[in-house]
């Protein structure tokens, strides 16, 4: 009876040759840590322009307070966005936890 080896997974982004001794795992860990790195970087700037506006209007150097209103839009979008993205990794990584092998 002949076996057949099983093909490894690739990665969907990224090389598929591993560099210097780091294998697939890695590539996916860095993709997922890149992701929600752009987020939190993300909502630091939102919320950090948005503190610039809020000086800046309380201090009467802008002349227009719409500004304010979309940067405050924005920074509340950029923080719902990164609780969605860590809620749905959470849901992920409990459905893992459920699987039994």
């Amino acid at each position: 009876m002949e076996f057949t080896p099983i093909t490894p997974i690739q990665p969907l982004f990224g090389t598929t040759e591993p560099q210097s001794g780091r294998g697939v795992e890695s590539t996916g860990a860095s993709l997922f840590a890149s992701v929600f790195q752009s987020a939190i970087d993300n909502v630091r700037e939102t919320d950090a322009k948005k503190v610039d506006l809020e000086y800046k209007l309380a201090t009467g150097q802008i002349d227009n307070p719409a500004e304010l209103t979309l940067a405050a839009a924005n920074a509340s979008n950029a923080a719902l966005l990164l609780m969605e993205l860590r809620n749905k990794a959470m849901d992920v990584y409990s459905e893992l936890m459920r699987i039994s092998l």
